[in-house]
C-alpha cells in the first residue's frame, strides 16, 4: 500500500486562510486562525478515527433468534438486511413503559427522517423499540416522519442482548452496525460510551455526536448549554 501524502501543517493552512470580513478585527482574526488550526486538526482526527473503525476485525457472531415487526409485517434480522450487506440499527427509547418517547431520541430521528433514504444508497437502516408496533406508528404518523423504517422489538431480546434496556428496564439509546458476509451477521460497531465515560460537567455522548441539533449549537457562543434540553413539543 502506498504511503499516505503527507499532510501540510494545520498552522500554516490556517495562516494562509484568505478569508476575512467585513470590520474584522486583528484580534478576532488571530483568534479565528487559532480556531481554524484546531478545526483542521479536529476533522483530521475525525478522519483518522473514522480509518481505525474501518480496520477493527470481523465483530461478534449474532446468534440470537430475533423478531420484529414493521409496516411490511414481520421479519428476523436477517430480513432487516434487505439485499444489503450493511445494517445501521438505532435503538430507541420508547419502550412499553412509555407513554411517550424518549425527547432527545425524537429530535435525532426526526434530522435523520429526511436522510434516511440516502442512508439506504449504502446501507439498509432500521429502528428498533420496544413499544408496540401500532403505538410507534402513531408516533410516526403525529411526527410527520415519511421515511424512517420503524420496527417493534418483539421479544425484547435484542435490545436486551443489545445493550439498550438497563438493569431496572429503562430505555438506552443504542446504535449499531451490523454487517452479514458468507451468510454469517456480525455485529461490526456499537456504542460503548455512558455515564462511565462521560467527562466531568458532559452529558455523556459518543464522538462524533450523532445529533445535528448539538452540531449546531456547538457553533454558536452559548453552546449547548447546562439547562436546556429538547422537548417533543413546543
Amino acid at each position: 500500500m502506498a504511503d499516505s501524502p503527507a499532510l501540510k501543517p494545520a498552522r500554516s493552512i490556517a495562516d494562509a486562510n484568505p478569508v476575512r470580513w467585513p470590520n474584522e478585527s486583528a484580534a478576532y482574526r488571530a483568534a479565528r486562525n487559532d480556531l481554524l488550526v484546531a478545526e483542521i486538526e479536529l476533522r483530521r482526527m475525525n478522519e483518522a478515527v473514522a480509518a481505525q473503525r474501518r480496520q477493527v476485525p470481523p465483530g461478534v457472531p449474532v446468534t440470537g433468534a430475533y423478531r420484529f415487526a414493521g409496516e411490511h409485517g414481520e421479519t428476523d434480522l436477517a430480513g432487516l438486511f434487505g439485499d444489503k450487506d450493511t445494517l445501521v440499527v438505532y435503538a430507541y427509547m420508547f419502550g412499553p413503559q412509555r407513554e411517550r418517547p424518549c425527547p432527545m431520541c425524537t429530535n435525532v430521528l426526526s434530522s435523520w427522517d429526511g436522510i434516511a433514504p440516502d442512508v439506504e444508497q449504502r446501507a439498509a437502516f432500521a429502528v428498533t423499540a420496544r413499544s408496540p408496533l401500532a403505538k410507534l406508528l402513531a408516533f410516526k404518523r403525529e411526527r410527520g416522519w415519511q421515511h424512517l423504517p420503524l420496527h417493534s422489538d418483539l421479544t425484547g431480546n435484542f435490545s436486551r442482548d443489545y445493550h439498550a434496556v438497563s438493569s431496572d428496564g429503562g430505555d438506552i439509546p443504542q446504535f449499531l452496525v451490523f454487517t452479514r458476509r458468507d451468510g454469517t451477521i456480525r455485529l461490526s460497531w456499537a456504542g460503548e460510551m455512558g455515564m462511565d465515560s462521560a467527562d466531568p460537567g458532559q452529558d455523556p455522548r459518543g464522538a462524533p455526536d450523532i445529533s445535528p441539533l448539538w452540531t449546531i449549537l456547538d457553533m454558536t457562543p452559548a453552546g449547548r448549554g447546562t439547562d436546556w434540553y429538547p422537548s417533543l413539543a413546543y
